[in-house]
This record gives structure tokens, C-alpha cells and sequence, in this order.
């Protein structure tokens, strides 16, 4: 699994290198969509096989998040990130904190689905989150952790 996660940070590094001329959104759509596609695709088979996962997963990743990036502007993303740190902060288990803007009609929930604390005693939740942009909607998992700073850091998404 660990050159499987080298392999999808340096594919994701360098398809940014590639989106220089994409507006920021887009950018941090795709590789935030590269990320999430590269670890979908290390979940597949073994060997040569999941390399190449991987790489698909990656490639398909970026499309899928520049897509989404290129449709949220900073109302939806702020309406998100408002939901996002109230669900991962305060959010009991399984209760989805949603967002919508008016404006756009795009909107998402995030509903944390398992709280833990690692060996180290950092504490982690994991959650579902979907977003829908004009009329599509799209599932992803994570987890974030609590960072020493009170603050929590998306540790991995599919």
C-alpha cells in the first residue's frame, strides 16, 4: 500500500503541474479528485494491476474534482466548510449537517459515521459527505483528525 500511496501523491503532484492554466477551483478540484481517485484506485487488485488502478484512478480523480471545482465558487465553498467544521467538530454520530447556497443550488451534507482515537492518542472521525452540483450528486468518505491546534485535517478521502 505504501508505494501505491507514493505513486498517487507524485500522479497527483505532477497532473497539477499540468492544470497551470485552470482557474483555482478547478485546480483544487482536481487534485483533490486525484487524491480520492488514486486511493480508490490502490483499493484494486495487486501488483502491476493495482499500479495501474491507480493511475486510472487518478486520471479520473482530477477530471471528476475539476469538474466540481470549476462549479463551486467561494459562497458554496464557504457554505461548505461551515457545514463540514460543524459536522467533524460538534456533530454526534450519524447526524448530517447539510449546506446549500440559494444562489447557485448547489449544496452537500457531511454526516460523521465513527469517532476513534489512534495508538498515538490523536483523535479521528470518520464521515460521508456528498455534493451535488447542477443536479449531480457525488459520494465521497473520509476521516479527519484533530490536529495539536484544535483544528481537524482531512487524513484520507475515497
Amino acid at each position: 500500500m505504501k508505494s501505491t500511496s507514493v505513486l498517487t501523491m507524485a500522479s497527483a503532484v505532477l497532473l497539477s503541474a499540468c492544470l497551470q492554466d485552470v482557474g483555482p477551483k478547478e485546480g483544487i478540484g482536481a487534485a483533490v479528485g486525484a487524491a480520492i481517485g488514486g486511493i480508490a484506485g490502490a483499493q484494486v487488485g495487486d501488483g502491476t494491476g493495482q499500479l495501474v488502478a491507480v493511475g486510472a484512478g487518478v486520471l479520473l480523480g482530477a477530471l471528476v474534482g475539476s469538474e466540481i471545482g470549476q462549479s463551486l465558487d467561494k459562497a458554496d465553498q464557504l457554505y461548505a466548510a461551515q457545514a463540514y467544521d460543524e459536522a467533524i467538530d460538534a456533530s454526534p454520530i450519524g447526524t448530517t449537517t447539510s449546506w446549500a447556497n440559494p444562489d447557485s443550488g448547489n449544496s452537500g451534507t457531511y454526516t460523521p459515521t465513527q469517532t476513534y482515537q489512534t495508538e498515538s492518542g490523536q483523535y479521528c472521525r470518520e464521515f460521508q459527505q456528498t455534493i451535488t452540483v447542477g443536479g449531480e450528486t457525488q459520494d465521497a468518505y473520509g476521516t479527519a483528525c484533530r490536529q495539536p491546534d484544535g483544528t481537524w485535517q482531512i487524513a484520507s478521502n475515497q
